[in-house]
């Protein structure tokens, strides 16, 4: 399988990180903004065509590689908020559409990427798509209308994650403890919790309960959190980042 992605910028070149070691992965080529006249030879000769641009810039894209387009092509935007039914109508309707939500932990092979479809590409496409997303993180299929919703938890939520990791390290460094050893020590805490919660059937809010002891430090902590209203604060963050 021949892939081709369009914009190897953070997000297109860790795509293309991730899909170097993949077994059906024949070749990778991949265009810039500078090489951007390159981008229908680049469709000509891939099977698989990731446009990876900025989604005011993806329009101006596929009107220019819709020429290069056959049905057998699949065609997968990584442009929030930019529509199937548009990628299909801008890329004359003829390749399998695929509309994918990748995050930027697909930098470190840890990526949430949620693929939708449209009501003209058929499953087997679906699957290829996500037989190479799968390569660098976890993949789940949802309905397009939930893409918004999608954009706002996995596509924006490291940025909320890497609010509440600073603000622990910086906790960390006024008790005492040195940057790098903080770093590592709140970055590690994070990691093993969310490991914990996939790897767990128990409900996150159990597994909160099981760190607080009663009279104990944990539970002071989660009194203040409750008192600064994180948990209302992140929920407020995440709908309004949906409202797009």
């Amino acid at each position: 399988m021949r892939i081709g992605i369009i914009g190897r910028g953070t997000l297109g070149g860790a795509i293309a990180r991730g899909l170097e070691g993949h077994s059906g992965v024949r070749e990778i080529g991949s265009t810039t903004r500078e090489s951007a006249a390159s981008n229908p030879a680049l469709v000509e000769g891939s099977d698989v065509v990731l446009v990876c641009v900025k989604p005011h810039q993806t329009a101006e894209v596929l009107r220019q590689i819709r020429p290069s387009l056959r049905p057998e092509h699949v065609l997968i935007s990584a442009a929030a908020s930019v529509r199937t039914s548009d990628v299909r109508e801008q890329s004359g309707g003829l390749a399998r559409v695929i509309r994918a939500m990748p995050n930027t932990p697909a930098q470190v092979g840890s990526a949430m990427t949620v693929l939708a479809r449209d009501a003209e590409t058929c499953n087997d496409a679906l699957g290829v798509a996500r037989g190479l997303f799968d390569a660098f993180g976890r993949t789940q299929i949802m309905d397009e209308s939930l893409m918004d919703a999608v954009t706002a938890i996995s596509g924006c939520g490291p940025a909320y994650v890497f609010v509440v990791i600073e603000a622990l390290i910086d906790a960390a460094i006024a008790l005492g403890i040195p940057y790098e050893q903080a770093r590592v020590m709140v970055a590690q805490t994070v990691l093993g919790s969310a490991q914990l919660v996939l790897e767990s059937s128990v409900h996150p809010a159990q597994l909160k309960t099981d760190v607080a002891t009663p009279a104990g430090r944990t539970i002071k902590g989660l009194a203040e959190l409750e008192r600064g209203k994180l948990r209302a604060t992140l929920i407020d963050a995440a709908l309004a980042a949906a409202r797009n």
